[in-house]
């Protein structure tokens, strides 16, 4: 069964309020088993605009993640954050098909210094994004990257969410800056430059 994720982008607009949303939210995102992958976290902004606070957090399945959300427990912490901070938060399913790196590793990097992508992005050239989409197969190959999040069902909770979301995990910071800099993956991104609009960064892992 595919995994769920929430991923949030925000500015804290308030520190010292912000902190009630912390101290609440971490025992109700345990209590439904979740994990964080990325809780803050040193970044670059690849493409597009970010914000200055960066989370996702991993769930055993979409409908754990939405219930988690829903739940008084987090609902109760959500209060805090709501007026503390601006900014999104996604919930959305994982992904569970054919990985480009599947030849040469078994699974996503896990562990001590992890690094993402976490990618938002709104197509309007769907048959020139197919050929991103092949093209970028070589670069992610390349560099051991594996897919968490590739597009899938998604629901906005709050603010605004782009069409297609992607989750890319990779040994470490240094690997995905480099895929993303190679010149295998800027050839694959001349297609998508042409094909649709998003917002990227990379990420060091919780």
């Amino acid at each position: 069964m595919a995994k769920g994720y929430w991923i949030s982008r925000l500015d804290v607009t308030d520190a010292e309020g912000y902190k009630p949303y912390i101290d609440a939210a971490e025992p109700a995102v345990a209590a439904f088993g979740g994990r964080f992958l990325v809780r803050g976290g040193a970044f670059e902004t690849l493409e597009g605009t970010s914000r200055a606070r960066n989370v996702v957090v991993e769930f055993k399945d979409y409908d754990t993640a939405l219930a988690c959300f829903h739940s008084p427990a987090y609902q109760a912490a959500y209060v805090h954050r709501v007026a503390s901070s601006q900014g999104e938060h996604l919930i959305i399913e994982g992904y569970e098909g054919a990985q480009p790196a599947a030849g040469v590793i078994e699974g996503p990097a896990e562990g001590a210094g992890v690094a993402y992508w976490v990618m938002r992005i709104d197509v309007h050239d769907p048959e020139t994004y197919k050929s991103y989409i092949a093209a970028d197969a070589v670069a992610i190959e390349a560099y051991r990257g594996w897919f968490l999040v590739r597009g899938g069902r998604h629901e906005a909770v709050h603010g605004e969410a782009r069409s297609r979301n992607v989750l890319l995990a990779f040994k470490d910071y240094e690997t995905a800056l480099a895929c993303y800099r190679s010149p295998e993956y800027q050839e694959a991104f001349g297609f998508r430059a042409r094909a649709a609009v998003a917002e990227a960064i990379a990420i060091r892992g919780a």
